[in-house]
């Protein structure tokens, strides 16, 4: 039986998750070849008090959330920071500066924490919330509920038999505070394909090591652009190894990157191999890296991939401010979050604190990037559980991520060589199995189609998207396809991404690996231009208005929608020819793996 979304049924439900209790779900992978798994995780080490404290120290923990202010003017200021002809391109701003002019008022944070603390909470304040902590009585009694332990997919919660009552200074203010059962799922699973002895480049359809994309994508030399400079933020409910890293780049004779691991919210449960967030903690920290070998490394350690933690994970990384890329490899389709699902509770304002720090992000310089699923164009169930229907995830869907779609590569390789060039690239998809007990509609395939939630943003409209409202993905990169489960046969043109997981190779694929891939190539065009990026879906945008196929491969395909020469819900703009992505259209390319060029 595949793994899927929870049966959604209307009913009057909202939940906090315990403290620790389990991580991200996702398909485990089988390994491909024996090897000996290492039964610790690399240490965690310490970070810094700043942003999102460390740990939970008494009971639960909740997080309200203050509106900003000048929202209008921030939007402005956001399109201006990305219009090339606007004085304020690439001008961005510090946390305090962004505090001081569109975050919640001083005054009103402190009103709201001083009300916290006067119910028994210990509170902490960030740009636009404040991370409260008390024991269950304490927060029964402030909001007017009560709490009972059950089980919401798979993960014991406290769940509360009403929505919740704020009080009066903090609904006074605006505040929002979320008793949410959502929790999101990664977008990585276990490929349908042989065993193999990873020694050389296979056939034409991979698997693939990450020099091996980065040759067949054209990237720049390693000796001229690598990401140097650059620090890349990973969100996941999971350690890597460090084992593991030596293990995979080791295998291409290039150094392993020293990861800076930032716990929030106490951090995340122990390795396991048999999980599918560590499966994809260690598939996003050597994706990226191995498309950027020179930039560094923060992995946002959260204990869950539940809509708190998740916040959490964000509101540390901007507040501290010392990554200027994040990549996210989850995602929950944003009908999930409307009244329809929840019984009459319209949960979409939690999109709306997520939209409001990827604005102080943006602000701030730093990009987001997360893929857009690999359910294709059925992305969401009805409400029934009977069928899979058109929907788009979150938080691919915010007009302020950069949404990352998937391919299958095709390449040539030369047989006894480490030599490849691209061929084609197809992004059909996969249709499950019902004898296995898959739903109507359910495939594989690249997550896309026309949000529900957010308008257009100015960015789409330099292409033809057809739509009224924001459309996902952005751009695609490689994701493989043919997972345990499809229905045909999947030898020819599908393809898959090496990864190391507790001392073994792994064969994994979904948009969980384009995501991070797109991560390092961003990391490689701030070293070029010398900047951050902000927003990048204005550049990524332009480079399709002016430069169209010079700059984009648009392969073929079909997720439920089709694919269309300009613009479409299945690549987006298009995969990239990298340098020209890059900007560095005229200098060398990354050549064959294990060079100098290309370690």
């Amino acid at each position: 039986m595949l793994h899927r979304f929870v049966r959604f049924v209307p009913v009057a439900i909202f939940a906090v998750l315990l403290s620790g209790c389990g991580g991200g779900g996702g398909a485990r992978s089988v390994p491909t070849a024996p090897g000996n798994p290492q039964q610790q995780p690399a240490s965690i080490a310490s970070a810094a008090n700043a942003g999102v404290p460390q740990a939970a120290p008494r009971g639960i923990r909740v997080s309200v959330h203050l509106p900003l202010r000048n929202s209008a003017q921030l939007d402005t200021l956001l399109q201006s920071q990305a219009d090339k002809n606007s004085p304020e391109y690439h001008h961005f701003i510090t946390p305090e500066q962004f505090r001081s002019t569109y975050g919640p008022s001083s005054a009103d944070l402190a009103t709201a924490a001083a009300t916290l603390a006067a119910l028994g909470f210990t509170t902490r304040l960030t740009s636009q919330s404040i991370i409260a902590d008390a024991p269950q009585t304490v927060v029964e009694r402030s909001f007017g509920v009560r709490m009972t332990q059950s089980l919401v997919r798979g993960k014991t919660t406290l769940s509360v038999d009403r929505a919740p009552t704020l009080p009066a200074a903090l609904a006074k203010a605006g505040a929002t505070v979320s008793f949410s059962p959502l929790t999101m799922h990664v977008n990585s699973r276990r490929a349908q394909q042989a065993a193999f002895v990873p020694q050389n480049r296979y056939s034409p359809e991979g698997p693939y090591w990450f020099d091996d994309l980065k040759q067949a994508y054209g990237y720049p030399s390693y000796e001229r652009l690598n990401g140097a400079g650059r620090t890349i933020g990973i969100v996941m409910s999971s350690d890597v190894l460090d084992s593991d890293l030596a293990l995979y780049f080791g295998h291409e004779k290039l150094a392993p990157p020293s990861v800076t691991r930032r716990p929030v919210d106490g951090g995340p449960p122990a390795f396991d191999p048999n999980n599918g967030a560590s499966d994809e903690a260690s598939l996003d920290v050597q994706q990226s890296f191995g498309s950027a070998p020179g930039a560094s490394i923060m992995l946002y350690d959260i204990p869950d991939l539940s809509d708190s933690s998740i916040l959490d994970a964000y509101t540390a990384a901007i507040d501290e401010n010392k990554v200027d890329i994040v990549s996210s490899s989850f995602g929950l389709c944003e009908l999930y979050y409307t009244k329809a699902y929840n019984g009459g509770t319209d949960f979409t304002f939690i999109l709306q604190q997520y939209h409001d720090l990827f604005r102080q992000g943006n602000a701030q310089g730093i990009t987001f990037v997360a893929s857009s699923g690999d359910n294709g164009a059925y992305d969401c169930e009805n409400v029934a559980g009977t069928k899979f229907i058109k929907g788009v995830e979150s938080p691919a869907d915010d007009t302020d991520v950069t949404g990352v779609g998937g391919t299958n590569l095709i390449t040539a390789s030369i047989a006894n060589s480490l030599r490849s060039t691209y061929v084609s690239e197809n992004a059909y998809f996969d249709p499950f199995d019902p004898a296995q007990g898959a739903l109507p509609n359910e495939i594989w395939g690249s997550g896309g189609g026309i949000s529900v939630i957010f308008p257009k943003p100015w960015y789409q409209r330099l292409v033809n998207t057809r739509a009224d409202t924001r459309t996902v993905p952005d751009i695609a990169l490689h994701m493989g396809g043919c997972p345990v489960g499809s229905i045909q046969p999947c030898a020819v043109e599908r393809s898959s991404d090496i990864t190391a997981i507790g001392g073994s190779f792994y064969l994994l694929i979904g948009t969980s690996a384009s995501a991070p891939d797109l991560a390092g190539l961003l990391a490689v065009q701030e070293q070029r231009i010398g900047s951050r990026l902000g927003n990048a879906n204005g550049d990524i945008y332009l480079l399709n208005a002016i430069g169209g196929s010079s700059v984009y491969r648009h392969p073929p395909g079909d997720n439920g929608y089709a694919t269309h020469p300009e613009y479409d819900y299945v690549v987006g703009n298009g995969t990239p020819h990298a340098a020209d992505f890059a900007l560095d259209p005229f200098g060398p390319l990354a050549g064959n793996p294990q060079t100098p060029s290309n370690p």
